[in-house]
């Protein structure tokens, strides 16, 4: 997941915790920045003071000496690292870019370039091509975009410079790992300034855990202009990820007049039957699947609403953003000949951004509908606070923290 871009991917990853089996920490004080501030000095001495613990989590000296022979301080990435936009974009703006029709064209194109491939990956993990293709163009543009940050380096600075120092030391050592297991040279292990790698751009930490050698040439190679093992280590990751063959990720449908909207949201899952009985429809007409399914509305009441099943999941889990499983999900069913999604607002109200949506949370929780925290992020709490105000104010309970529900709350 990996470019100079930063991909939704990783964005998802950045908050991850150190996984387990790590070394654990060494109690005493490690070099770092003084004052917030890194040096190229101050970080010759974190590597100095993190090879011995990089020796005990299994890497030999012979490989520290070949990843850190030429690795400084990268003031850039820093940068990079601190900044927090706060642009926002409606879910419908964010899809015409990420399912437009050049890469719509250019997907059709790589399934037929590597149509053997791709159906060979497809028979072995029961993950449909388009998805996988569909990853793969909203991560790097079909490979175009793959990054070229020297990963030991920007990884380096990043565990030293200390904001997030743990997660980016785990992610370090895992790319060492790597590099011990002949996959990749340290001077080919580019990618993203936060350590996302490849056409289908996996941290470290992903590549050791679903990596595959698809082509049968020794090496888990997700570099190079080849994206066999690429393609086939994200169709692993989704299979490992519960991916149900045969299945849909979702489908956009029509809600009926007088709709229970309490009923709508992630972890409120009946089977398509029931939803079909509440008179819920596909948009395009199709029959449900059998199977359990829940009502997103990721844009509110007056957009696209999508009846998801449990591939929605398996797809979240390499991106847990809603307008991106949408993204790949729609993009893919845009691959397989299907149109477009029907029910795009004209004037969409755009998502708060992160200082308004902590406005709306504390406007929230002081009338009474507690949002348990105030940190800016709209998780299920928010959700479940904005539609009790929203029922206790006439409005449609939809969960959607709009510009027009933050002026109603002032």
């Amino acid at each position: 997941m990996r470019k100079i871009l930063l991909t939704a991917s990783v964005l998802t990853l950045l908050g991850a915790c150190a996984s387990p089996g790590n070394v654990t920490s060494s109690l005493r004080p490690r070099p770092g920045p003084v004052n917030g501030v890194g040096t190229e000095a101050g970080m010759q001495a974190w590597i100095a003071d993190f090879r011995p613990r990089a020796e005990r989590a299994g890497i030999s000296p012979a490989t520290l000496n070949l990843a850190f022979a030429d690795v400084h301080y990268n003031a850039e990435v820093v940068s990079l690292d601190g900044r927090q936009s706060e642009f926002t974009k409606t879910v419908w703006q964010y899809l015409a870019g990420a399912v437009s029709a050049d890469r719509i064209a250019q997907g059709r194109a790589m399934l037929s370039r590597h149509a053997t491939t791709l159906n060979a990956i497809e028979a072995r993990y029961g993950v449909d091509k388009e998805i996988v293709v569909a990853i793969w163009g909203m991560e790097s543009n079909f490979g175009g975009n793959r990054g070229s940050t020297h990963l030991i380096e920007s990884l380096t600075t990043l565990a030293y410079h200390g904001r997030r120092a743990e997660f980016f030391e785990t992610q370090l050592l895992d790319a060492l790992k790597i590099v011990q297991a002949g996959d990749v040279t340290p001077a080919n292990m580019v990618g993203s300034w936060a350590g996302a790698m490849g056409h289908t751009q996996f941290m470290p930490s992903s590549f050791l855990e679903y990596a595959v050698d698809f082509n049968g040439d020794g090496r888990r190679d997700i570099w190079s202009d080849d994206p066999t093992d690429a393609l086939a280590s994200t169709a692993n990751y989704l299979a490992k990820a519960g991916w149900q063959r045969g299945g849909i990720w979702g489908m956009e449908v029509t809600l009926p007049s007088g709709f229970n909207y309490s009923g709508i949201g992630k972890t409120n899952r009946m089977s398509s039957a029931a939803w079909a009985a509440q008179g819920v429809r596909s948009a395009d007409g199709r029959a449900f699947p059998q199977g359990e399914a829940s009502i997103l509305l990721p844009g509110g009441a007056k957009g696209a609403a999508f009846l998801i099943f449990p591939n929605f999941r398996a797809i979240e889990r390499y991106n847990a953003a809603d307008s991106y499983v949408i993204g790949v999900g729609h993009l893919a069913d845009r691959l397989k000949g299907r149109g477009p999604i029907r029910n795009i607002p004209a004037n969409a109200e755009p998502p708060l951004s992160r200082t308004q949506t902590q406005e709306l949370q504390e406007r929230l929780t002081r009338r009474g509908f507690d949002t348990q925290g105030t940190d800016g992020r709209v998780g299920p709490n928010t959700v479940s606070a904005i539609t009790a105000y929203q029922r206790s104010a006439g409005l449609i309970p939809d969960g959607y923290a709009s510009a027009s529900l933050l002026a109603s709350l002032r």
